[in-house]
């Protein structure tokens, strides 16, 4: 168990940005940057025990910089949609700016995944504490929030994600990382096995906005309580591009199972655990090839697959929604794990 500090590059004004390495006694090995708090690579074994990274990213600085769709990124301060970025909270209203359409979306033009985070190793261990200070008024939200993300890696072959923060005024929060894992690192990932541990789902509308709405998946194309191939309901998703950007309703409370993908090729598998009320299946709908990844492979459409372990979207409009409110005095805690196995 170890972390390697190596630096990745510099910002602009100068400012270093660094890489972290962290490596269990198995060989799998995850590396992440602080900006953005970003998950750059995951090296996990296949079934014959071969390494191969399984999260889509960039292998330098630069195009993490630029437009890309929050590969690996940590999303804040509310990651997903908050309808026309804006949202009353304690009498008062609160505009955002609109960065997909009429809504704000994954914090802002300028959320977390574009800070630079302060970031040490934890001594004797694989794993690394990034903490990012969000000031009162940045990107439309009240108060000054302090966040703080404890990664570490486990010799259960699990990634720990262990988010806190505390405001000193109320205010909304959500927070997820934002990896498209690819389990053969190219192609599409539609003929993967996708399992959901979710009963229930919220529809939305033509903005992807919650309607505030819960309904079963029974019988919908959003029905994965039993292992399906990713794609092979897209024959009835009548939306383009056709696709998953939704959000199931976990089943259960507490640190539990919220789901399992499977690579019938490779043999590599992920199960998700997380203590939040939802995760968003998005299946890179909206990648085109025109961003070049690692080792020049361009990500083209469904090309990776996300879980993003959060509160529901949109919650902080719809009160019967689980609360987003975050109140002095109060802490926030998340907890995501990531077990990567092969078979």
């Amino acid at each position: 168990m170890e972390t390697k500090v190596t630096k990745f590059g510099s910002l602009p004004d100068g400012r270093v940005v660094n890489a972290y390495e962290l490596r269990n006694s198995h060989g799998l090995t995850v590396r992440l940057i602080n900006f953005g708090a970003t998950i750059t690579h995951v090296f996990a074994p296949d079934r014959q025990g071969r390494l191969g990274d399984v999260v889509l990213g960039f292998d330098e600085l630069a195009p993490y910089l630029g437009n890309h769709p929050y590969l690996g990124c940590t999303i804040g301060r509310v990651a997903n949609r908050i309808a026309r970025g804006r949202f009353t909270l304690d009498g008062k209203t609160y505009s955002l700016p609109l960065n997909n359409g009429p809504n704000s979306l994954h914090g802002g033009i300028s959320g977390f995944s574009r800070k630079l985070w302060q970031a040490e190793p934890i001594p004797r261990a694989a794993g690394v504490r990034m903490s990012y200070r969000s000031p009162d008024g940045e990107e439309g939200y009240p108060g000054n929030l302090e966040t703080s993300l404890v990664v570490t890696l486990a010799e259960t072959n699990e990634l720990v994600l262990d988010y806190t923060a505390t405001a000193d005024q109320p205010t909304p929060i959500n927070l997820t990382n934002h990896s498209y894992f690819n389990f053969r690192g190219k192609g599409t990932v539609l003929d993967y096995e996708l399992m959901i541990a979710a009963e229930e789902y919220t529809p939305r509308d033509e903005h992807l906005i919650p309607t505030g709405e819960i309904k079963p998946v029974a019988n919908t194309p959003l029905d994965f309580r039993r292992p399906t191939p990713i794609g092979a309901r897209f024959p009835e998703i009548k939306e383009r591009p056709v696709g998953y950007d939704n959000n199931f309703v976990l089943s259960g409370a507490g640190l539990r199972l919220a789901a399992r993908a499977y690579d019938p090729q490779t043999g590599r598998g992920l199960e998700v655990r997380t203590t939040e009320p939802g995760v968003q299946l998005y299946t890179a709908n909206f990648l085109d090839g025109s961003q070049i990844g690692k080792s020049g492979i361009a990500y083209g459409q469904h090309s990776g697959f996300c879980l993003e372990t959060q509160n529901f979207p949109d919650a902080v409009n719809h009160p019967h929604f689980p609360a987003c409110i975050l109140r002095p005095g109060k802490t926030y805690r998340q907890t995501t794990t990531y077990q990567f196995n092969a078979r």
